[in-house]
């Protein structure tokens, strides 16, 4: 069965990854990179190595780009515009919501079929059905190349809205970072009493579980705006707050990140939330009205 032609151009860490998955299901790949020497890697693979960005955009009707920014997409792609008409543009680089949006419409200029990606993984998780990439934009594109994408890792649809995979990109890079500090933390706090990290984080990662569940009921009241404390409230996590807090202080350990969330719980619980959940707390970030 013949397997549908595939350029990507930017050949660092993941886009020689992508090209490599690409290459692994046997799509006809061409590459091109602005250093021509991280192109032979892939030729080896069998890649067909295109000369200019011209040459590369021609040879498929689906085109990934994945380079440092926008602004280098935009700096390769501007002079080739006109080539993209009744193309498919794929563009994993990471960047803001508004610069997707722009380029989205930047792309519908000279007729070419946009889709914004979010790589919910590192190179070496490409190719995996277990690694979510992101997609938004054109629904027409997403239906057409779907199978093509598949084989990079499972493709989530967020709709047409170009914006909106850059915005859960960075959200969820957000969430990685709190639950990384978290752990860190908790991690730290075990040791401090000889607990191995090797022992402790499977019971963590176990625990994670249970807290993705939480995150599922509190959305339902976060879309109602109602919260209804019949589980824990947020005064009783409160109090557990300061459990933890005196277990880090008696161990030494650097306790600025539960210190937020006692002074998140005790603002709540002093404007007269304390019986609510803590799906409260999202008020605490929203922007003030």
């Amino acid at each position: 069965m013949s397997r549908e032609k595939v350029t990507v151009l930017g050949l660092g860490q993941m886009g020689s990854a992508l090209a490599e998955a690409f290459l692994a299901a046997g799509h006809p790949t061409t590459v091109w990179n602005r250093t021509p020497a991280k192109a032979e890697a892939a030729a080896a693979r069998g890649a067909r190595r295109a000369g200019t960005v011209a040459e590369a955009v021609e040879a498929s009707g689906l085109v990934v780009v994945c380079v440092l920014d926008y602004a280098a997409v935009r700096e390769l792609l501007d002079p080739v515009a006109g080539l993209l008409a009744g193309r498919t543009l794929v563009n994993v680089t990471s960047g803001s919501p508004e610069q997707a949006r722009e380029t989205a419409a930047w792309a519908a200029g000279p007729g070419a079929r946009y889709l914004d990606g979010g790589i919910m993984t590192t190179p070496p998780g490409v190719g995996s059905p277990a690694s979510m990439f992101l997609y938004s934009g054109t629904p027409e594109a997403f239906a057409a190349h779907r199978d093509t994408l598949a084989v990079l890792g499972d493709p989530i649809d967020l709709g047409e809205d170009a914006g909106l995979a850059s915005l859960y990109d960075t959200g969820l890079l957000g969430l990685m970072w709190s639950v990384f500090g978290g752990w860190l933390h908790a991690t730290a706090l075990a040791g401090a009493d000889g607990v191995a990290a090797r022992a402790f984080t499977p019971v963590a990662v176990r625990w994670l579980s249970t807290v993705g569940l939480f995150m599922e009921r509190y959305a339902g009241q976060i879309d109602e705006g109602r919260y209804p404390g019949d589980d824990a409230t947020i005064d009783v996590q409160l109090a557990a707050v300061e459990h933890l807090l005196h277990a880090g202080r008696a161990r030494g350990v650097d306790g600025r990140l539960p210190e937020l969330h006692r002074e998140l719980m005790a603002k709540a619980v002093a404007d007269g939330h304390g019986g609510d959940s803590y799906g409260r707390l999202i008020e605490a970030f929203r922007p003030a009205d």
